[in-house]
């Protein structure tokens, strides 16, 4: 089959964006900015939570849209926005505070606006290997974005990390502009929907989510994987700080993101050659299997060279987790037109 190329290139773009400035800005107002570790882990709970809450209005609201390129787009270019703000005005708490509500709120849409084009622009035996070929686009943008950035805080400023978000969010807003706007199947783009007795074509509501066991079990299983999970790298990028200045963090953690995002590459890879074969369950369980050790691993060693290797479990656990996701939450609604409020 011929891959949807403007999507992949959306996704590549979108790899820095999804991932947000954690890391990078955790060391910035640490190592450069001298903010306490209090204060720094008040600016990522902001960001990140503000994403969790807007997640399900996300969904519901890209269920119904039909500018989800726009949406895309939109949320591209607030980040770039958010990006040069932080470096401008780093002085300023209350901004830099602002900035991480924006920062969390256009990071809500993206990636299941994402994903509800691509389920829009694919048939039922296309779906599965461009997921695993956006998500893999996405990991190659990061490695791309974190080398960079490693590269530009070694040999000319710190500040650059932010710059290069910016750029990629305007790139990302600019690609998404390719996909045909025609090409995407709003119907389909939501999870398709059910018939009522006159014919006439609805989604199922609202309680479908809230009475399906196999979809608390998903959401259940999510929210312990992101638990374990979410605050490892931003904690080890402390960590890498404390013995560095902000320029060597800045590098180590490029490499702990770059080491990560290879592996989830592969993984993405895999998924789509094994995740029909072997089933979506079989191939989550190796992913929650990776998260304790790794977290076990961290806690044995302060040497950075060996917390960037560790760092390529994650790459194991994420990239898996990223796919089957996806492919699960698309299975689960098939024609119930809740596919995007499900996967937020």
């Amino acid at each position: 089959m011929s891959l949807n190329k403007p999507l992949l290139f959306t996704n590549f773009f979108a790899g820095d964006v999804v991932a947000g400035l954690g890391p990078y800005l955790a060391i910035y107002l640490l190592s450069a900015m001298h903010w306490k570790t209090g204060d720094i882990g008040i600016v990522l709970a902001i960001g990140g939570i503000t994403t969790v809450l807007l997640q399900t209005p996300a969904g519901a609201f890209i269920d119904s849209t039909r500018f989800k390129r726009a949406l895309i787009a939109s949320c591209g270019v607030i980040i770039a926005i958010v990006s040069v703000a932080i470096v401008a005005l780093t002085n300023h708490k209350p901004i830099i505070y602002g900035s991480q509500v924006l920062m969390g709120a256009a990071i809500a849409f993206v990636a299941p606006s994402i994903a509800a084009i691509t389920l829009g622009v694919c048939s039922d035996k296309t779906f599965t290997l461009q997921t695993s070929a956006n998500q893999a686009a996405n990991h190659a943008g990061n490695v791309f974005a974190a080398a960079i950035a490693g590269i530009v805080a070694l040999t000319i400023a710190a500040e650059g990390v932010f710059w290069l978000m910016a750029i990629m969010g305007v790139l990302m807003a600019i690609s998404v502009g390719f996909i045909p706007a025609n090409s995407i199947d709003h119907i389909r783009a939501r999870g398709g929907e059910k018939r009522d007795a006159s014919g006439k074509k609805e989604p199922a509501g609202f309680s479908v989510l809230l009475t399906d066991k196999r979809l608390i079990a998903l959401a259940v299983s999510v929210f312990l994987f992101h638990f374990g999970n979410a605050a490892m790298l931003p904690l080890v990028s402390q960590k890498l700080s404390l013995n560095s200045n902000v320029n060597q963090a800045i590098a180590f953690t490029s490499a702990c993101i770059i080491a990560a995002q290879f592996w989830m590459m592969l993984m993405s890879l895999m998924c789509a050659a094994k995740a029909d074969d072997w089933g979506r369950k079989a191939i989550f369980m190796i992913g929650f299997c990776i998260n304790p050790i790794r977290a076990v691993l961290f806690m044995s060693t302060d040497n950075p060279f060996f917390l960037v290797a560790i760092q390529s479990l994650d790459g194991v656990a994420n990239g898996i987790f990223g796919v089957v996701i996806i492919l699960m939450c698309a299975d689960l609604t098939r024609g119930t037109g809740r596919f995007n409020i499900t996967q937020a």
